[in-house]
């Protein structure tokens, strides 16, 4: 069960460095001129979605990798190799 614990907590620590990443691009694109930002305004759309799609797997995966790890006492919902897949 260790195997499963390590896999939710390194896969919630991978997906929110990207989305702190994928933030600090958006966020220092929203600093440009409105002229610049109109020039790549489907490109930080599309970003923004990116943002809202890892937002979402990251609270499937709090949400359905258990938090109490005792053995017989696991319920997943979903098998996380079916799920998240990379």
């Amino acid at each position: 069960m260790k195997a499963a614990e390590n896999y939710c907590d390194n896969l919630l620590t991978e997906l929110g460095g990207w989305k702190d990443k994928v933030n600090d691009v958006v966020g220092r694109i929203d600093k440009f001129s409105s002229g610049d930002k109109e020039k790549i305004i489907d490109q930080v759309r599309d970003l923004h979605m990116f943002v809202e799609e890892l937002d979402n797997r990251i609270e499937g995966l709090r949400a359905e990798c258990p938090t109490d790890w005792e053995p017989g006492r696991i319920e997943m919902k979903v098998p996380l190799t079916e799920k998240y897949v990379y």
